[in-house]
């Protein structure tokens, strides 16, 4: 089992960035594919993006690539969303989730796919 935290959140004018961290507890969260989703007020919660147990394989939403990159460091536990021009409608808390994946490349874009959940930052854009 992995407990996951996120911090990096905060306020941030359209165009800034932000960097996102995944923290997990335990030495085996290399064994885990990570991915990252958002609720903003009023909305289910959205994938976003994903990254798989090695890292060499990523995968975005249409509406933050080119714009948003995911990595990791295993030797830390942790996982990275890096957020660059942002927009408002980026406006949402922030959740990271980890599975054990059928492969090293495996990566999933459904929350239901996913076992483990931190409990959210937010990250609000002005305009």
């Amino acid at each position: 089992q992995v407990q996951l935290v996120e911090s990096g959140g905060g306020l941030v004018q359209a165009g800034g960035s932000l960097r996102l961290s995944c923290a997990a507890s335990g030495r085996s969260f290399s064994s885990y594919a990570v991915g990252w989703f958002r609720q903003a007020p009023g909305k289910e919660r959205e994938f976003v993006s994903a990254i798989s147990r090695s890292g060499g394989t990523t995968y975005y939403v249409d509406s933050v690539k080119g714009r948003f990159s995911a990595s990791r460091d295993n030797a830390k536990i942790t996982v990275y969303l890096q957020m660059n021009s942002l927009k408002p409608e980026d406006t949402a808390v922030y959740y990271c989730a980890a599975r054990i994946p059928r492969s090293s490349n495996s990566y999933y874009t459904t929350a239901d796919e996913y076992a483990y959940w931190g409990q959210g930052t937010q990250v609000t854009v002005s305009s």
